[in-house]
């Protein structure tokens, strides 16, 4: 009898998998997770399916294969997410290992769950008591069974004040089961009222999960229009027929409100998957996801790569957010791959988005995609209209960057008693320091990037590779002292301004890079929710799907900062943010009101932005596009060459350019330095290939690769299928 073999793909940088000998007694099918040797030591891998006729050709000798050491006791990898991994590895060209170890997460272990104590009202009441004591009983009097520190939190008292009612005999202990990953959502908790539009939508969308087959649906609804209340009907179409949904957003260690909305529309949060989750407790959603206990999870991109039993439905919220987009590692749109792993799974995908990217629009418009519109703010609001504030003619004063009309719009906002948002898309104080002596200008010493200044922590901050410096006293060119000047405006700068004209207004800064992490801006989001702010200054965080009932007014402080970039799709961008950030405003029973600070008002995007068109600046936009062939009316790819030295980088680059395959219709860009030449010490030059929309560039990309010069030394060479940055 020949010996039993399996090919494993372990998560490494490897592209093909390794064969190993199976022990007698073990059976081994695709998907498994095994335990296996490799060198000296082990690792986790997964049995991988062979491809049809049994392999490579090449013979096996045996004699040479290492044993299976175990098989885990995992639920195995689905077999769409197998196909997942295949699909992406051979279109990103990242190594299919590597792709794998974005699924593979499961060595984070849960560990035992933990065991739970819970209390009860057993016996009588104390001889002493105390308020603190009669509002714990008082909770407990219904005869429930609540945890320790649920009960002590919920009554307001401290747990020892549990603890000496057990002591006494009032209260008894009771062992709680371990608390599960997610608790189930019930469909039926609180089924809402919809609009006629929201509820023909939630029809057609229920009706695609119920079919349990693969269809794309853009759910294209204007800011306020009940975008969440629709898609939450096909989450609950989902959980009725025992499927699984995934929910993914752009921000989901930000989105609070979120989580809220769908406590209340099904009785209990949602899996979140995000970095901000421990690690024992990813643990458990992800073995919970594998046997189908959990039925939601709402999560960041990575959740795309978890391994649900039965997935039933994607939703991909706020679809066009550059978020989705993964620049480290394998380079991959997470939009474009749910779309994929919906189609592999047989599962509908939603698309919910107000400003459509123009990928998705275009398929939209050629019937590619459903699209389901929602064309007005639930409950009758009206979306804010915007009003141009032409810079040229009617700036702020020197030094100021607010101008006096928005200036006057902001004392009427607070004197009616409303808020106020101030949006501007630069993090810290300023984004230049330069000593007025001699002009030096502060650099990152390893990037080709000015320290931007967070005049809040004292430090100067490089946002591209994350090195900080304390500012100095003194010019570290020139020596001269108080000499260096912040040039330009960040949202701490823009705050100080908004103290000096409004002092007796509450003002805020909502930005991700501040003290606190995750819990502190959740606080502040919700501060802002409950009218306790007055002025908001904020970052593009403002814009992600939050809901303010009581803003009144929203002022761009700089509407152009986002274009004239040389990046083609610039004006998409700045059209979808300032959109967004609008959006935010009239919410509540107070209609809302919108201005724009700029020195371009004749520009096509802040023309489409005043006017309120839309599809003008759609059109506008896709005939651009599809003139000079740019996606998704062609295909891109992108080629970083890096070295710690330039000359090195720039001969790899060279090299690569020439030995590029000459191929009708596809042109090489470059190779030119990159617009961010040196980034966390690597000096980098880029190559662009343009070519046909019908055209195979990953094979083209993956052949070119096969017969280009060999890499040595540091040099790297990143490629980048569908780039969406191009510094």
């Amino acid at each position: 009898m020949s010996a039993r073999t399996v090919d494993v793909l372990l998560p490494l940088g490897l592209d093909t998998p390794y064969s190993y000998l199976v022990p007698e007694g073990i059976t081994l099918s695709p998907g498994d997770l095994v335990h296996v040797p490799l060198g000296a030591r082990g690792m986790i891998g997964c049995v991988w399916p062979r491809a049809p006729g049994g392999g490579s050709g090449k013979a096996l000798d045996v004699a040479k294969l290492k044993a299976v050491k175990a098989k885990l006791d995992y639920v195995p990898l689905p077999p769409d997410l197998l196909k997942l991994v295949d699909w992406m590895a051979d279109y990103t060209l990242a190594p299919r290992g590597m792709v794998l170890r974005m699924a593979l997460r499961h060595g984070e272990s849960p560990g035992a769950g933990r065991e739970r104590v819970g209390v009860r009202v057993s016996g009588p009441a104390p001889a002493r008591m105390t308020a603190a004591r009669a509002r714990l009983l008082d909770l407990l009097a219904d005869g429930f069974v609540r945890g320790k520190s649920e009960a002590a939190r919920e009554a307001g008292v401290s747990p020892s004040v549990v603890d000496g009612l057990v002591d006494e005999g009032a209260l008894e202990t009771v062992v709680l089961p371990p608390e599960p990953a997610a608790y189930p959502p019930d469909p039926t908790f609180a089924t809402p009222t919809l609009s006629e539009p929201q509820s023909k939508a939630a029809q057609a969308l229920s009706g695609a999960v119920d079919a349990k087959g693969f269809g794309v649906f853009l759910l294209d609804g204007v800011t306020g229009s009940g975008k969440t209340e629709v898609y939450f009907e096909a989450v609950a179409q989902a959980i009725h027929d025992g499927r699984q949904a995934l929910i993914l957003l752009p921000e989901i260690a930000l989105t609070q409100a979120f989580l809220d909305r769908f406590t209340t529309r099904f009785g209990v949060k949602p899996a979140e998957w995000h970095s901000g989750v421990s690690t024992r407790r990813r643990g458990r959603i992800l073995n919970e996801v594998a046997s189908g206990q959990v039925k939601v999870v709402a999560g960041a991109r990575s959740a795309l790569f978890l391994p649900f039993r039965d997935l039933g439905l994607i939703i991909v919220d706020e679809e066009h957010d550059p978020a989705y987009k993964q620049e480290d590692g394998v380079a991959y749109h997470a939009r474009d791959m749910a779309v994929v792993r919906a189609r592999l799974a047989a599962a509908p995908i939603v698309l919910a988005s107000a400003t459509p990217s123009i990928e998705t629009e275009v398929n939209a418009r050629r019937g590619r995609y459903h699209r389901l519109a929602l064309p007005v703010r639930f409950g009758g609001a009206k979306v804010p209209g915007l009003l141009p504030i032409d810079l040229r003619k009617e700036g702020p004063p020197k030094g100021r960057w607010i101008a006096p009309r928005l200036e006057a719009e902001i004392t009427d906002t607070l004197e009616a008693g409303g808020q106020a948002l101030l949006f501007l898309n630069r993090r810290g104080y300023a984004p230049l320091t330069l000593c007025h002596s001699c002009g030096h200008r502060m650099r990152c010493p390893s990037c080709t990037a000015w320290l931007v200044e967070h005049r809040f922590r004292r430090r100067l901050t490089c946002h591209h590779c994350g090195y900080q410096a304390p500012v100095p006293e003194a010019c570290p060119a020139c020596g001269a002292k108080d000499s260096l000047i912040p040039v330009g405006p960040g949202v701490e700068r823009l705050q100080e301004e908004v103290q000096a004209l409004f002092p007796a207004a509450r003002s805020l800064v909502l930005s991700s890079d501040l003290a606190g992490g995750v819990e502190r801006v959740r606080a502040e989001l919700d501060a802002v929710a409950k009218g306790e702010v007055d002025v908001v200054v904020g970052t593009q965080l403002v814009a992600k799907g939050h809901n303010f009932p009581s803003l009144a007014l929203v002022g761009v402080v700089d509407a152009d900062v986002g274009l004239g970039q040389g990046d083609p799709r610039a004006a998409e961008r700045t059209f979808q943010l300032v959109h967004q950030v609008a959006g935010r405003a009239g919410r509540g029973k107070t209609e809302g009101r919108g201005f724009i600070q700029t020195h371009m008002p004749e520009h096509p995007v802040m023309r489409a932005l005043v006017t309120g068109d839309r599809d003008a600046f759609y059109d506008t936009e896709i005939a651009a596009r599809e003139e000079a062939q740019l996606p998704p009316f062609g295909r891109m790819a992108s080629l970083i060459v890096s070295a710690s030295e330039g000359h090195v980088a720039e001969g790899h680059a060279r090299r690569l350019a020439a030995s590029a395959p000459m191929v009708a219709g596809v042109r090489i860009l470059g190779p030119a330095e990159a617009p961010l030449a040196i980034l966390r010490g690597r000096h980098r030059w880029r190559l662009l290939v343009r070519a046909p929309r019908a055209f195979d560039l990953s094979r083209y990309l993956r052949d070119w690769r096969a017969t280009a010069p060999k890499v040595t030394g540091n040099i790297r060479v990143a490629i980048d299928v569908d780039p969406q940055s191009f510094f």
